[in-house]
């Protein structure tokens, strides 16, 4: 198997066991070996009081393509830290993307960036995450 097969694999795997993007109705994609996608909709039980997409939403969706980015590798990773800066509201209806791209890649650890991004690609958050990885595989 070759490392992007790996890689889809690893998605596939945390894929079906993966209930809470079932709340959000998030995808996913695993566009090659240390970066992924995560999309979805702003639905009416995701605003806030203030009429736009409640930040947490937005951070679930990063930490999602971060998740998948850092898990492509076939060793179970974890999150050790993440951070978020919103830049602009998403709006009821907008079609929100996370692309995760790998920044840094060691034995136990790495940082990963996170777009956030509109369907007008206008960027809506950034988000930073820190992993660190088991020795444990995904699947066998």
């Amino acid at each position: 198997m070759d490392d992007f097969a790996i890689a889809k694999q690893c998605r596939d795997t945390m894929y079906d066991g993966d209930a809470a993007l079932q709340l959000l109705d998030i995808s996913v994609e695993v566009t090659a070996t240390g970066c992924a996608e995560a999309r979805f909709e702003v639905r009416r039980d995701m605003i806030n009081g203030h009429g736009v997409c409640h930040g947490g939403c937005l951070f679930m969706l990063a930490d999602t393509a971060f998740a998948y980015a850092c898990n492509s590798y076939n060793k179970v990773t974890l999150a050790a830290g993440a951070s978020i800066e919103f830049l602009r509201a998403a709006k009821l209806g907008d079609q929100i993307i996370a692309i995760a791209t790998e920044r840094h890649r060691g034995r136990r650890s790495g940082f990963y960036d996170v777009v956030v991004s509109n369907q007008d690609g206008e960027e809506i958050a950034l988000f930073r995450g820190r992993s660190h990885s088991t020795q444990d595989p995904l699947f066998t």
